[in-house]
């Protein structure tokens, strides 16, 4: 009588004794550089301790390359559309996958439905890497990045984390410089007209105001909350000027909500820079077209969506690159 043969362990096996996920467990297996040395060591060790064998045809299988990424933006599709800041960011990415012979897939995850066909995507490995934007805090979409095997950059932090690869803008020392502006012009009842604070970048740049504040010896009054589009801004400003008549400086967390700031203002009898100086992110076109033109912080917009793709491509060609924190500066316009 012969014995049974022996049953091969499995790769669900391993990454319980190795006490990491399953992914993580598969990115060790096939070499992928982006795991930590303490989760590579352990599965290592579960591999030599189960005497673990790979299915050499599933693994070919799982490291063929599509010669395409994809762009996921967590966001509703009109707001998404109607903002020049992602179409910056998409003609800077698409030109540097162009670059590294990839092409760019754009998904869209706001509904259940649409992160359930990017989670099928990705198991698929439809597209050999992830750019991730517009993360919210608690966003689900996180979790499908976190159970992909493939490598994932993120479009600015999420809430929280620090991921292994990102790029994003320094959007503290931004905010802190237009409020250092706003009170180098002698105002002293700044206000903020911030984005949701569900956010990183909301957070951040509601901290470099903070700081700015603190700094100078001035009270930083609670912002008023919008959510990045021109109505939010007229919105947050009627309410702002309601709980402080006295205000003499704007601070908003983007161009979108300073112009309706502006026009708000002018609504309301108030002269910009007058009696209310204003000072908007992003630098986007609207800037220059507001009454009086708009103050504002120059992001590199286009330099992000480049620097991600760029980034990705080097974690898909097997390099370990660093993550990356763009520059801003003050573009100073009429309106201060």
């Amino acid at each position: 009588m012969t014995d049974a043969p022996r049953r091969r362990p499995t790769l669900d096996e391993v990454a319980e004794r190795a006490g990491v996920s399953r992914s993580a467990a598969s990115r060790v297996l096939n070499n992928a550089p982006h795991v930590r040395r303490d989760k590579r060591e352990a599965v290592q060790r579960a591999i030599r301790e189960l005497d673990y064998v790979p299915d050499t045809t599933a693994r070919a299988l799982a490291t063929r390359q599509r010669g395409a990424a994809a762009l996921v933006i967590s966001g509703e599709s009109p707001s998404i559309f109607a903002d020049p800041f992602f179409a910056r960011v998409i003609v800077g990415a698409s030109a540097a996958l162009e670059e590294a012979d990839l092409h760019l897939m754009l998904c869209l995850a706001a509904s259940d439905r649409s992160r359930r066909r990017l989670a099928e995507l990705l198991r698929a490995r439809g597209v050999d890497g992830v750019m991730l934007m517009a993360v919210r805090e608690n966003d689900p979409v996180l979790r499908v990045a976190a159970e992909t095997e493939l490598p994932v950059v993120f479009g600015g932090r999420p809430v929280g984390a620090e991921p292994p690869w990102y790029v994003d803008v320094d959007n503290v020392g931004g905010a802190r410089q237009a409020t250092e502006h706003l009170i180098a012009r002698g105002r002293r009842r700044v206000v903020m007209i911030c984005g949701p604070l569900d956010t990183q970048v909301s957070r951040a740049r509601h901290r470099g105001y903070r700081e700015a504040m603190i700094l100078a010896g001035l009270e930083p009054l609670p912002p008023e909350c919008g959510n990045f589009t021109q109505l939010s801004g007229a919105v947050a400003m009627a309410e702002l000027l309601e709980r402080h008549p006295d205000l003499d400086g704007v601070f908003a967390a983007n161009d979108n909500m300073a112009a309706d700031a502006l026009r708000t203002l002018r609504g309301a009898g108030r002269a910009v820079p007058g009696d209310v100086a204003v000072v908007g992110f992003d630098d986007l076109d609207v800037a220059e077209l507001t009454e009086p033109s708009l103050t504002t912080v120059r992001q590199p917009i286009q330099d992000l969506g480049r620097e991600m793709a760029r980034l990705l491509g080097r974690l898909i060609a097997g390099e370990e690159p660093s993550s990356l924190i763009l520059p801003t500066h003050l573009v100073t316009r009429s309106s201060t």
